[in-house]
């Protein structure tokens, strides 16, 4: 099954939400569910199903995200008080949609994991 990502619908405007960032290899909406005051999501346009699916050839791109991430935080006022970088992989780790995505979250004090 090639079904496109929720991200993809998103992205192509099938879906409306609002994209707070956009650059041509990544883009970053709010969560829809946030766990915390900031709750963000960061997506490479390139569709890749799992972190286990990455290749040698997606280092930058990752390196992209987790900038990209450093840029938000700071955008987002929480670059000194603390934020949390989390990518889930798989069932088990709560992934639900599967093309990868880093959640960006903080602008509160996190519980410990």
């Amino acid at each position: 099954m090639n079904s496109k990502s929720v991200f993809e619908l998103i992205l192509s405007g099938e879906i409306v939400s609002e994209i707070i960032y956009e650059d041509d290899e990544v883009f970053a909406i709010n969560d829809i569910n946030p766990v915390a005051r900031v709750h963000i999501l960061i997506i490479p346009k390139k569709k890749i199903a799992t972190i286990n699916d990455l290749e040698d050839s997606d280092v930058n791109l990752l390196g992209k995200m987790i900038i990209t991430a450093k840029k938000l935080a700071d955008k987002a006022g929480v670059q000194n008080t603390g934020y949390r970088l989390v990518f889930n992989t798989n069932e088990d780790a709560m992934q639900t949609i599967f093309h990868i995505h880093l959640h960006l979250i903080g602008g509160e004090k996190l519980k410990n994991i």
